[in-house]
């Protein structure tokens, strides 16, 4: 089944990681694929073009999510290649971690400004032609850090709990004009960013995971495609835990 198959895709800071992982899913499932890099633009170049040897329209953008016109441009430009928008998935992300007594005010800025205005000002300006359309999903992906906290992620935590709070709003305002809002959050995915961690680090991890492994970028990318596709049509608003339970 081509679940996403035609649709336009949008997927921020997608060059790498989970988001890599998600832009090669919905390709693989026919979808075009619009996506959004900061500064890796090797990486990004590769997966353009990896992306249109599997058959669709593919396009790799250089823009910050953060900044208010800069996603607002984003979007004319996408439109203005693609035609249409059916789903933004707003993945863009940042760490800065430190204990409380220690993060700097700039670190606790930041890392709001990344992870959670983005999600405002991407979905602000995929709103008006999701409204003209009469129909879109919007995923943006949260943590199991924004819904248990964690010790020394404060900044982190507090801006992934506000996209759920964003989120649920959201679902309340355009529903009635079959406009979706959902969030997945993620917990221990293993990606190059893992890799770097000590064995036995990630082994404690691993350990304390109902599942006893931690995910894979296709288990993030498999609910996406859940909550873009016409499998999910009647939820909106909710929260799904990506995690091996780590949540239960």
């Amino acid at each position: 089944m081509d679940l996403v198959k035609g649709k336009n895709i949008i997927i921020t800071g997608a060059s790498r990681g989970i988001g890599r992982g998600i832009a090669l899913a919905f390709a693989a499932q026919g979808a075009n694929v619009a996506f959004t890099y900061s500064a890796s633009a090797g990486p990004a170049e590769a997966l353009e073009q990896e992306l249109i040897a599997l058959g669709v329209k593919a396009k790799a953008y250089q823009s910050n999510a953060a900044d208010y016109n800069a996603a607002q441009q984003l979007v004319d430009d996408v439109l203005e290649t693609f035609g249409s928008i059916d789903v933004l998935i707003n993945n863009a992300g940042i760490t800065k971690d430190n204990l409380l007594m220690r993060m700097s005010e700039e670190d606790f800025d930041k890392v709001i400004e990344v992870n959670l205005k983005s999600v405002f000002n991407m979905t602000k300006a995929v709103q008006r032609s999701m409204l003209k359309q009469r129909h879109g999903s919007l995923i943006h992906m949260s943590s199991v850090v924004g819904v248990k906290g964690n010790a020394g992620q404060s900044n982190y935590a507090a801006s992934k709990a506000g996209i759920i709070g964003f989120s649920k709003s959201i679902a309340l305002e355009l529903g009635s004009r079959n406009i979706r809002s959902n969030v997945i959050a993620p917990g221990f995915i293993e990606t190059e960013m893992t890799e770097k961690l000590p064995e036995d680090v990630v082994a404690q991890w691993r350990a304390n995971i109902p599942l006893k492994r931690g995910g894979a970028t296709s288990d993030i990318a498999n609910a996406c495609l859940f909550l873009s596709s016409d499998l999910s049509t009647y939820i909106t608003g909710q929260v799904l835990n990506v995690d091996g339970g780590m949540l239960t």
